[in-house]
């Protein structure tokens, strides 16, 4: 049986190396290969963590003190593996105001 501190270690990792790809997605777009990699990786990442979460609360394991916390975090890396494969193409879906023309008068 492998100790619940490993598992809550694995999990952390593959949340976290999920959260930097994330948060550099915008540098991965610049290329549509490199962007499409960089999503299939942030997928199968999440993925991987909703399992390992589930796994760490079946074998009884807390993560950050909790035994509560696994569950409803694996939920949200499913959440947020479905939106990594959402792939908008620079499509304006919020239809809201343009923050940088905002304040700026159109010359004549």
């Amino acid at each position: 049986m492998v100790d619940p501190a490993v598992i809550e270690q694995l999990a952390e990792t593959l949340c976290g190396v999920s959260a930097v790809l994330f948060t550099f997605i915008a540098t991965f777009s610049r290329s549509p290969r490199a962007e499409l990699i960089a999503q299939n990786v942030i997928f199968a990442t999440l993925m991987l963590a909703a399992g390992v979460l589930w796994w760490l609360s079946l074998s009884g394991g807390t993560m950050w003190g909790s035994n509560y916390l696994p569950l409803p975090l694996s939920v949200v890396c499913v959440v947020l593996a479905i939106s990594a494969r959402m792939n908008i193409k620079g499509e304006n879906i919020s239809f809201g105001a343009n923050p940088h023309s905002i304040g700026r008068r159109e010359e004549e």
